[in-house]
């Protein structure tokens, strides 16, 4: 599984700073997240860290099911 963020983001910017592997970064219309690289920040932290800091709740989790 991995995290997204969809078409809600402010571009607010607070979401990239937190992220322990730096798998968040400034889109054209919005902030993205790699799925490649994102880990939901196991083994860092007991929940995602973006979603914790999002003032808007655009970040999604992934189900590849």
């Amino acid at each position: 599984m991995a995290l997204y963020i969809n078409e809600e983001c402010i571009n607010c910017g607070v979401c990239e700073p937190e992220c322990p592997v730096e798998a968040i970064t400034e889109g054209d219309e919005f902030f993205e997240i790699d799925a490649e690289t994102c880990i939901e920040c196991d083994g860092h932290f007991d929940e995602p860290q973006c979603i914790e800091v999002c003032p808007v709740e655009c970040i999604f989790t992934v189900d590849d099911d």
